[in-house]
């Protein structure tokens, strides 16, 4: 497009210029646009009935294709969605599969966002949830019924660092044709590609390790392209079933891709969390440098883990990478290139202690965050937890002295400098255990 030098002062301020010159850039561009120009009315007419091109950003741009192609090809998976946020990245995923009146089992240790998603909101839309221990396969085949649409659950468990042994819960689906969706934020495609072990979605919060510099939110749902009408079909109606218009199922417009394009023609769009393409960008520019940072992380994390089970102040370390933690033989089966970065730490001396070393570190950075080049800490039981029981929340390894860990790259030496200066404190404090069910909810001021 463009304008005249004879145009008029407002014609010219939004047209001059806006041409776009041939250029070949190597980085990904940046499309930070609504919409799209159609050169004539066949093309218009041929994206709205067949989605090819682009029209407008919430269901297409080319910046966020470029990052759902890199992401689904790193995940091993047939196509990736990129929305607004983790969150949105569950949201979605379940809503593509799951009706009024249906089923979900759970495993009982996941974000507590997604605890509160699940019973506070997909409750009122009928949906039914039920948890279980994730180690308990005999727990998952009992909760089946013939409701049942989905199970979800996490690669790596926050707080506890328990490892879901992906192969064995997603054979249980299997049975019945019912898939798992897993949330592999902690893990990773670098780690962990659980599509390899029969899950059939997989979900991230992209403003963790994918993104790595905690700048920018977003989400991703990979799915694996392999739906199966023949055995799944009866459990989901909107993919095998004529669409409202009379016309093909997503089943036989797109076979064993029918799930994946539900989710990206009818359910994100519609549902609306669209990245920013400058989101989108951002979070291509972190995944460049996942696999070193990853390595970073993990073995910095190691070094710490193992540092701080040698301190007298501290009680327990949940870091699946240890020998010392129940789930290190399955860590050491599904998660051979790093344990990750995230864990937990519990304190001699319960809540002051974990006060102290929160107000007292230096380098590693008080947030609520995770995945970080920096390294972070949070008191779980009275932020992430805190809406839980007392008996759930020590299920889910969160008790008074708990502190999670999320480290980051920088020279090892330094982070345990830090944390050895904020234990040293602990010690000269002569403190004593918080009561097991103590409620810190309304005495904490972290």
């Amino acid at each position: 497009m463009g304008a005249q030098e004879d145009t008029g002062f407002s014609t010219r301020q939004v047209h001059v210029g806006a041409s776009v010159a041939p250029a070949s850039p190597r980085a990904t561009p940046i499309y930070l646009t609504a919409g799209f120009t159609f050169s004539d009315l066949d093309e218009s007419a041929a994206h709205f009935s067949t989605g090819s091109g682009f029209g407008y950003s919430r269901t297409g741009n080319p910046t966020v294709q470029a990052v759902e192609e890199r992401l689904a090809s790193l995940e091993g998976g047939d196509q990736a969605i990129l929305v607004s946020s983790g969150q949105a990245a569950v949201t979605v995923a379940l809503l593509g599969l799951l009706d009024a009146g249906d089923h979900l089992i759970v495993s009982e240790h996941i974000y507590e966002g997604t605890r509160g998603l699940l019973l506070d909101n997909f409750s009122r839309l009928g949906i039914e949830t039920t948890f279980v221990d994730t180690d308990d396969l005999d727990a998952w085949r009992a909760a089946i019924t013939p409701r049942t649409k989905a199970m979800f659950a996490e690669t790596l468990s926050n707080a506890r660092n328990d490892v879901l042994d992906v192969a064995a819960v997603a054979a249980i689906g299997a049975e019945r044709g019912i898939p798992l969706v897993v949330d592999s934020t902690f893990t990773t495609p670098y780690l962990l590609r659980p599509i390899e072990y029969g899950a059939a979605v997989v979900v991230h919060s992209a403003s963790k390790f994918l993104a790595g510099q905690g700048a920018v939110l977003g989400g991703v749902i990979v799915d694996d392209g392999r739906f199966d009408a023949a055995a799944s079909g009866h459990l989901f109606p909107h993919l095998v079933g004529t669409d409202r218009l009379g016309g093909a199922s997503y089943a036989e417009k797109h076979g064993r891709r029918a799930r994946g394009q539900y989710l990206r023609e009818s359910v994100a769009p519609r549902f609306g969390p669209s990245p920013s393409p400058l989101n989108a960008f951002l979070i291509g520019q972190g995944v460049e440098t996942l696999s070193l940072r990853m390595e970073r992380q993990s073995a910095n994390a190691l070094a710490v883990a193992r540092w701080l089970e040698t301190r007298p102040e501290v009680e327990r370390v949940d870091y699946v990478g240890l020998s010392s933690h129940p789930h290190h033989h399955l860590g050491r089966r599904y998660l051979t290139r790093g344990s990750g970065s995230v864990f937990t730490v519990t304190l001699r001396g319960g809540l002051e202690a974990a006060r102290h070393v929160v107000q007292s570190v230096r380098l590693v950075t008080h947030m609520t965050h995770l995945g970080d080049v920096r390294s972070l800490v949070l008191h779980p039981q009275s932020t992430s937890h805190s809406g839980r029981t007392v008996a759930e929340r020590e299920r889910a390894g969160v008790f008074p002295g708990t502190i999670r860990l999320s480290i980051g790259i920088e020279d090892v030496d330094d982070i345990i400098a830090d944390l050895a200066q904020a234990l040293d404190g602990v010690a000269s404090l002569a403190l004593i255990d918080e009561p097991a069910d103590a409620d810190v909810r309304e005495v904490v001021v972290l």
